[in-house]
């Protein structure tokens, strides 16, 4: 579930990159929020 939601939120960051359309900050704190749910599912495995 985490994995899933990790990877939606990554995909949606580098769609950002790539077309550059970026909601100010948001497409970057959706990355943020990517990156530290990963880390909680690795810490907690």
């Amino acid at each position: 579930m985490l994995y899933t939601i990790a990877a939606v939120l990554i995909i949606l960051w580098l769609l950002g990159v790539v077309t550059s359309y970026t909601l100010g900050g948001f497409i970057h704190i959706l990355l943020v929020i990517a990156i530290i749910v990963v880390l909680l599912r690795v810490i907690r495995a």
